[in-house]
């Protein structure tokens, strides 16, 4: 349960319409992922997507891909100024979260909406069991498949390529199952308010991609 909060009125929310999350109260959900033992060679391949420190540039193939992107970017600029005013802040967020998001083959509107439900959109939020940044990361995996300092989970893109990491993990885990790999993601697996709730505020984030009229 959120401090201050309860799911219930998080969850009415979200289902009240796409602007309606804006005025809810700025807290954390307390879940968080449950530490296991992981293979060697998965180990290796997290580790491997964590440690390539590229910046996040998209990359397009085409002129028409670029425009798609610009249009997405000025679209979800607008829907998130209440949160992040700067628009340098805000334009840096959104260009790093659909980095990470298509780098680790995930919806950027799922991340989005994950990001929502986790932490309001706040870079220094911290849950009632320790999960750290936008999207909540637990320290544990910073010693399992990182450089061992959990302070770094505040950097915004160290942050976002973590969570985008592990969630593609526990989809693979789960093999495609996405219900499942959130619930495993909050440690609720098989529990259905979490992953209703982010499939609620996916909903927030989501693109046409046509141009506007």
């Amino acid at each position: 349960m959120i401090p201050g909060i309860s799911r219930r009125r998080c969850l009415i929310s979200l289902a009240a319409g796409p602007t309606a999350w804006l005025a809810m109260p700025e807290a954390a959900h307390a879940g968080g992922q449950i530490e296991e033992p992981l293979m060697d060679s998965v180990r290796t391949a997290l580790s491997s997507a964590i440690a390539n420190h590229a910046p996040p540039e998209p990359d397009f193939p085409s002129t028409e891909a670029r425009l798609h992107y610009l249009r997405w970017l000025g679209t979800m600029s607008d829907r998130l100024r209440r949160r992040k005013p700067d628009w340098e802040v805000r334009r840096d967020f959104l260009q790093t979260v659909w980095y990470e998001s298509k780098r680790a083959g995930l919806d950027v509107s799922l991340v989005l909406g994950l990001i929502q439900v986790e932490s309001a959109f706040r870079k220094f939020a911290v849950s009632s069991v320790g999960a750290r940044g936008y999207m909540q990361v637990m320290p544990f995996w910073t010693r399992l498949i990182g450089d061992g300092d959990p302070g770094k989970l505040f950097h915004m893109q160290t942050n976002l390529r973590f969570g985008c990491v592990i969630l593609r993990h526990y989809m693979d885990r789960e093999r495609g199952d996405l219900y499942m790999a959130l619930g495993r993601y909050n440690g609720s697996r098989g529990r259905a308010p979490y992953p209703n709730a982010v499939f609620a505020a996916q909903r927030n984030w989501l693109f046409d991609g046509r141009p506007a009229a």
